[in-house]
């Protein structure tokens, strides 16, 4: 559906996993696709860097083989107090580690071969008007296309500027992310507390293990850097403190994130369809936010293939993404809100972890509530 005044039939604000995911499945259902991403490729992010297997038919589907970029396959969770209580549980479809590095890069040179177009510029204001989209660049340049999906992460100046209700509420996380060389199995995602934080610890490819914390600012802003609350904080957990200790960092400096906001956000905007974090963030601690990014990808594109081939109208393809959305996630990120809710309250959080590796049972109840099934597609 490109009229006239459009220069592409889809434009994809951000080019991150949910991002390049959708440039793939729409240039495959023959939309001419143009993503729009402010910084170039490989780059690291702030990630914790496992993936559920449920994506891994989906993936299939969009032809992306992740065997070929040599991830680790994960099968056990590892989850600990912040005294180190410790309990262990089987993945019931398991998962695999890989770097945003590597997966983001994959993603984009298989967008190119498919023709997307893949611009590095800002995107300082979208602006709709008779049916269509106007696109306004740093660079000056202006792009219109029927079409626009937002998948511009976390927080980002054009939530500020379409007055998104979430920007305005202040959020206490900070997170804290490096890769590191040491021993740690490469088939358990640890999940590890601390006081006022916990952290996800794993293998990537290349024998790399990617250490990735979430804490509450009030207690990080105590300290004078990064070391020196990871010495006195995190390695509390002696856990923690053992594979910090036995490990080198690969970075010159971690990568850090702050403002992390976990509140409802709305999934359609200005008639733009959100995707991954833009639509909604899951906690950390739930280790599914990155097969939901891909997930919503995918609702996303398969109702904007039927708006392009005039299947339906604007408004199904809007109402229809977000009765698939709230179906597949609106229960998950309100578990999510309330796991994070307690975890906030360090009293709360240390009663609730010790509660677990007591009664371990209760393990898999969380990770039930808030991983999906596999992504059935269609063939």
């Amino acid at each position: 559906m490109k009229n006239s005044n459009c220069n592409t039939e889809v434009i994809i604000i951000g080019g991150g996993l949910a991002g390049l995911t959708s440039a793939i499945h729409l240039s495959k259902a023959g939309a001419e696709v143009t993503v729009i991403e402010k910084n170039s490729y490989p780059k690291h992010k702030v990630c914790g860097e496992y993936i559920s297997n449920e994506v891994l038919p989906y993936f299939d589907w969009l032809g992306i083989n992740i065997e070929e970029l040599k991830p680790t396959h994960v099968s056990t969770l590892q989850f600990s107090s912040e005294s180190g209580r410790t309990i262990e549980t089987k993945l019931p479809l398991g998962g695999f580690g890989i770097s945003r590095y590597t997966l983001d890069h994959a993603l984009y040179l298989k967008a190119l071969s498919q023709n997307c177009e893949i611009i590095e510029d800002q995107v300082n204001e979208v602006i709709f008007k008779d049916d269509y989209f106007e696109v306004k660049l740093a660079s000056g340049k202006t792009l219109t296309a029927a079409v626009a999906l937002g998948a511009f992460g976390k927080r980002s100046n054009l939530d500020l500027k379409m007055h998104r209700n979430f920007i305005a509420q202040k959020s206490p996380w900070l997170a804290v992310k490096s890769h590191y060389r040491g021993e740690f199995k490469n088939d358990v995602v640890g999940l590890h507390n601390f006081k006022g934080g916990y952290c996800g610890v794993s293998k990537v490819e290349n024998d790399l293990l990617n250490i990735c914390y979430l804490t509450n600012f009030e207690s990080f802003k105590k300290f004078k850097n990064i070391e020196e609350f990871q010495q006195k904080v995190v390695s509390q957990n002696p856990h923690l403190k053992n594979i910090l200790e036995n490990s080198t960092s690969c970075f010159e400096k971690p990568l850090t994130i702050s403002q992390i906001n976990f509140d409802k956000k709305e999934n359609v905007e200005n008639h733009i369809l959100m995707m991954g974090d833009t639509a909604g963030l899951i906690h950390p601690l739930c280790g599914n936010g990155m097969a939901m990014a891909i997930h919503s990808a995918k609702l996303a594109s398969e109702q904007v293939a039927k708006f392009i081939t005039k299947e339906i109208t604007r408004s199904q393809m809007e109402k229809n993404y977000t009765q698939n959305w709230n179906k597949n996630f609106k229960n998950r990120l309100r578990f999510g809100r309330f796991l994070g809710a307690i975890f906030e309250n360090s009293r709360l959080s240390e009663v609730l972890t010790d509660f677990i590796t007591y009664f371990p049972f209760l393990l898999p109840v969380i990770i039930k509530n808030t991983h999906g099934k596999k992504i059935a597609v269609k063939c």
